[in-house]
């Protein structure tokens, strides 16, 4: 076997990669490294610096790589710009995952994990997402990973290619301080970013229906993340998984804003109060993940706590950040 991961040069990406690789698995990766860094890869996994929309490159590069199986976490994941800009998302994301499934068809590849997100879910008002739980995303960004989905699915169907969505709740966390997340659109680095220009956290809201009345969150480390690929993709190689497979990917316990915070401070030492702002659209009071499947399923469950997701965080975030 071996494998493609788009996006491969990525916070997530890296990781996958590197859990793959340390595995045994022959990995390549693919990236147009608009967010990705090329010093995240482990020097003996391969870099193809180019976009899931590029189909002649992708026919090369399965080709001579010998490409087995793709793990699709190439797009464009940010809430706020996805409402700004809607076609935009739908040309990356879809129109991206429609070449690439071209493509892995085209190659007679026949097994597909794919990058999907808790997202699709919306504003559920559940205690506990199954993967059963209906789908209605409130966002264009939740919209292409349900539409991604679905086109996942039945291109399988079509040219019987094994497939796995993983539907993953909030990612946090560092596997090693070089490969922590340098963006500032997730809560965690948004907390750091405060805390380092001497500015006291934010919360989006404290009236919501929760016992703090902040908004409570399922929290993976990624780290647990990439495991979950590669046990995704093992299950794949192994024949274990025909047809279609969806999963959630979280640890089935709820972490509150406030409570997030809270950590956050006792780890970097910085405990001033935070401030309240008003509630952001389209944000769920709760969104906790039912993790039984993946433990039935893939034979994964999540091992590491917020804890350690914040303090790998922060090591991440001095270590570029220094000065």
């Amino acid at each position: 076997m071996t494998w493609l991961i788009t996006g491969g040069a990525g916070y997530i990406g890296a990781h996958v990669a590197r859990a793959m690789a340390d595995a045994g698995e022959r990995v390549v990766a693919l990236d147009d490294l608009s967010a990705g860094n090329p010093a995240r890869l482990p020097a003996d996994v391969p870099l193809v610096n180019g976009s899931s929309l590029d189909g002649d490159l992708l026919k090369r590069v399965f080709a001579e790589h010998g490409v087995t199986g793709v793990v699709h976490l190439a797009a464009r994941k940010q809430v706020a710009e996805s409402v700004a800009r809607p076609t935009y998302y739908y040309r990356e994301n879809v129109g991206g995952l429609a070449t690439l499934l071209d493509a892995v068809a085209d190659a007679g590849i026949e097994r597909f994990v794919f990058s999907s997100s808790a997202a699709v879910y919306g504003d559920p008002g559940v205690d506990l997402i199954t993967e059963d739980t209906p789908c209605a995303p409130v966002n264009p960004y939740g919209e292409t990973k349900l539409t991604g989905e679905w086109l996942v699915r039945a291109v399988g169907a079509a040219h019987g290619i094994d497939t796995v969505c993983l539907r993953y709740f909030n990612v946090a966390g560092a596997a090693a301080p070089e490969l922590a997340d340098t963006g500032v659109f997730n809560i965690v680095p948004m907390v750091f970013d405060r805390l380092t220009r001497d500015e006291a956290p934010r919360i989006f809201g404290d009236d919501y229906p929760t016992p703090d009345g902040t908004c409570i969150r399922d929290y993976i480390h990624v780290a647990d993340l990439a495991e979950a690929h590669l046990a995704a993709a093992r299950r794949l190689s192994d024949g274990g998984a025909s047809g279609d497979l969806t999963v959630n990917i979280g640890r089935g316990e709820g972490v509150s804003v406030r409570e997030l915070v809270t950590v956050i401070g006792e780890v970097t030492g910085d405990r001033r109060p935070a401030v309240v702002e008003g509630r952001r659209p389209g944000d769920a009071p709760r969104a906790v993940a039912s993790a039984e499947r993946a433990v039935v399923e893939l034979g994964w469950t999540a091992r590491r706590g917020v804890r350690e997701m914040v303090g790998s965080a922060w090591q991440g975030w001095r270590l570029h950040h220094a000065g």
